[in-house]
C-alpha cells in the first residue's frame, strides 16, 4: 500500500508578473510504513512537494492522493481537519509554542482533534517517554537546548497518532551529532509505531538511513531509489 500517490502533479508560483514552475510533471509513489527521504539542492521543488504532501499547498495539476484520499475531493475546511487527524509536522526551526511547556506543545494536537483529557494525558506522557524527555515536561522551549526541542517537536508530530509525518529539513539547524540522534530517534519511532516519514534534507547523514530516496532537481524527480537495491529511473 501507498502513503501517497503524486500522477503527473505540476505546480507554479507568481514571481510578479512571471509564473515559475516549481515542480513539473511529478509521478511519484510513497509506499507506507517507510522512511523516504527527498534530496535536492535549495531551490530545487523539494520543499514545494513536501507542502503539497502535507496538504498545505493544492497542486495546479495532476492527482494527489494522501493516506488513501483524493485530495482534490476536499474543501478547504474538510483538507484542515485531515491535516489535523492524518498527518503530523517536524520543522527545522522547531516551530514550539513558547509560552507553552513541553506537555503542553505536545498535547497541542490533541486539543484540535478534540480528544479527551484522560488520552491526551496517556499519548502525552507515553511520548515524552518514547523521546526521553519525561523529566522536562514541565520545561518551556526557552529552558530546552536544541536537540531537546526537535525532540519535543517529533513527540509533538505523532501526537495524534497520524498516518504521515513530514520533517522538512529537520537537522538543519543542529549539529550533526545531535542531529544523527535526532535522525535515529525518527527511525526508531517510525518502526515502533507504523508511521510513514518523509524528510526533505540534502545532508548525506540523514540520506544514508532512508528506506527509499527521491532526488528531485529544478522541479523534476531525477531518480528515486528504493531499499533492498531496487533503483527506477523516473
Amino acid at each position: 500500500m501507498n502513503a501517497v500517490v503524486l500522477d503527473s502533479i505540476g505546480k507554479s508560483y507568481s514571481l510578479g508578473a512571471v509564473g515559475v514552475a516549481a515542480l513539473c510533471d511529478i509521478d511519484l509513489e510513497i509506499r507506507s510504513g517507510r522512511l523516504t527521504m527527498i534530496a535536492g539542492a535549495s531551490g530545487s521543488g523539494k520543499s514545494t512537494l513536501l507542502n503539497l504532501i502535507g496538504c498545505i499547498d493544492r497542486p495546479d495539476s495532476g492527482r494527489l492522493v494522501v493516506a488513501g484520499q483524493d485530495i482534490a475531493r476536499l474543501s478547504d475546511d474538510a483538507l484542515s481537519d485531515f491535516r489535523v487527524r492524518h498527518l503530523g509536522f517536524v520543522f527545522q526551526n522547531f516551530n514550539l509554542i513558547p509560552v507553552l511547556t513541553a506537555y503542553e506543545n505536545v498535547e497541542y494536537p490533541l486539543l484540535l482533534a478534540n480528544a479527551s483529557k484522560g488520552h491526551r494525558a496517556r499519548r502525552v506522557s507515553e511520548l515524552l517517554d518514547a523521546v526521553g524527555l519525561a523529566d522536562k515536561a514541565k520545561h518551556r522551549p526557552g529552558q530546552l537546548s536544541g536537540g531537546q526541542r526537535q525532540r519535543v517537536a517529533v513527540a509533538r508530530a505523532l501526537a495524534a497518532s497520524p498516518r504521515i509525518v513530514l520533517a522538512d529539513e529537520p537537522t538543519a539547524n543542529l549539529d550533526s551529532h545531535t542531529g544523527a540522534a535526532i535522525i535515529a530517534l525518527m527511525r526508531r519511532l517510525q518502526q515502533e509505531q507504523g508511521v510513514s516519514f518523509v524528510i526533505s534534507s540534502h545532508d548525506p547523514q540523514v540520506l544514508a538511513i532512508g528506506d527509499d530516496v527521491v532526488r528531485i532537481a529544478d522541479g523534476r524527480i531525477v531518480n528515486v531509489c528504493r531499499g533492498l537495491g531496487e533503483r527506477e529511473a523516473a
